[in-house]
């Protein structure tokens, strides 16, 4: 899949999250975030070729309850998940390198 544009200003529940069948690629940031700006072609990157996984951008912040419930400290936090389960995370991605070892827990 290739990576979405623009972070979603609306997040979905940690339950919605938690029900979502299939791969998922969560990645929190915001659009006026150097480093979320910086890592997207890395992410890019590594989600093309891999329409089956779903890419997920939710807008984080102070007060976002998505990115509390994961314990998102820094941008971009990407959260890799099947079936509402978390099996891999990489935090500020300098490369795709980085993106495609946490994919590799999809696999």
């Amino acid at each position: 899949m290739t990576a979405t544009s623009g972070y979603r200003e609306a997040a979905p529940t940690r339950d919605d999250v938690d029900a979502m069948h299939g791969p998922l690629v969560i990645e929190f940031g915001t659009d006026w975030c150097g480093y979320c700006q910086a890592a997207q072609p890395a992410i890019a990157s590594a989600l093309a070729g891999r329409e089956s996984i779903a890419h997920l951008k939710v807008e984080d912040g102070k007060g976002r309850p998505l990115g509390r419930s994961f314990s998102v400290k820094l941008w971009p936090t990407l959260i890799v998940m099947r079936d509402g389960v978390e099996l891999a995370r990489v935090v500020r991605p300098t490369d795709a390198a980085a993106v495609t070892q946490a994919l590799r827990a999809l696999d």
